[in-house]
């Protein structure tokens, strides 16, 4: 899956995978077709986010939606036929990546990652407090699913100690289950453990549910657009091999610092940043297209 030699790419290993610090477009282009059995996506969402100077915004909705399209049909053909891919985007765009993929592959989940907010959402509408994931898998007859791994409390058993009298003999409910499609996991900010310099940043506990469910120790998981690399950090503490994407050079330090890659890049002591992201943009700058 490493070596790929092109000019405009940089290649970085360990014993566990790669990463590359170029535009995923180019890089998705030198990845085997049906190699990968695992493949997170979680692109700019076109909102106006600032991502260390490159702020997250296309001239127009059709746009960002026709680049989308570009990586969603290559993501699509690196999956192999037994393995899955979890893409996220914002709630605005989300029925557009539905419509898109649906004939594509098969969607078996419509997950909710729901969490609270310390601040005010909005004034004059209900505010945005989750994020959608779509869960597609290639065959629906044939994927991996590794249900035992990701196991919740049941409530009803665990808590209440209830009876089910449906059974015969009745049998008390079990105290575990397989998660549902909402998803409760707090949102990474600053001074928690985890927190590293980005401002849309994926908590662990929510790409280790998905690595747990889909994917085997020894296989291989593709993030094409990596930001803190927590999809490669997981992988790698779960066995598995990992290849991340990243086109700004200020995350691909993050990348190469998390995963014990470098501790030094182009003579820079590679540390954990001590002070807050700053969000917002320059007023001088308008949108940097990501094409």
């Amino acid at each position: 899956m490493c070596n790929m030699q092109q000019d405009n790419i940089e290649e970085f290993s360990n014993n566990n995978g790669c990463i590359f610090h170029g535009d995923a477009l180019e890089v998705l282009k030198l990845i085997p077709d049906e190699s990968i059995d695992l493949l997170f996506v979680d692109p700019p969402y076109n909102i106006g986010k600032n991502f260390a100077g490159r702020k997250d915004k296309w001239k127009t909705d059709k746009d960002y939606l026709d680049w989308c399209y570009q990586w969603i049909d290559l993501c699509i053909k690196k999956v192999k036929p037994n393995g899955s891919l979890y893409l996220m985007t914002s709630t605005q765009f989300m029925p557009y990546f539905d419509l898109y993929v649906r004939d594509k592959v098969t969607i078996l989940s419509r997950i909710v990652w729901s969490y609270d907010s310390s601040g005010v959402q909005a004034k004059n509408y209900f505010g945005s407090m989750y994020e959608p994931i779509l869960f597609c898998v290639k065959n629906k007859n044939n994927y991996t699913f590794n249900s035992d791994d990701i196991l919740v409390e049941a409530k009803t058993g665990s808590k209440r100690k209830l009876i089910d009298y449906r059974k015969n003999p009745p049998q008390p409910y079990k105290t575990e289950k397989v998660p549902g499609n909402v998803w409760d996991f707090a949102r990474v900010r600053y001074r928690m453990e985890e927190y590293e310099n980005h401002p849309t940043q994926k908590p662990i506990a929510l790409l280790e549910r998905i690595i747990k469910a889909s994917s085997n120790p020894g296989d291989i998981v593709l993030d094409p657009f990596c930001g803190t690399f927590t999809t490669c950090f997981v992988a790698q503490k779960l066995n598995r091999r990992f290849i991340g994407i990243e086109i700004q050079e200020d995350y691909l330090k993050i990348g190469l610092r998390r995963l014990g890659i470098a501790i030094e890049y182009k003579g820079e002591i590679l540390e954990r940043a001590k002070k807050t992201f700053e969000h917002k943009v320059p007023k001088e700058q308008t949108f940097i297209n990501f094409e």
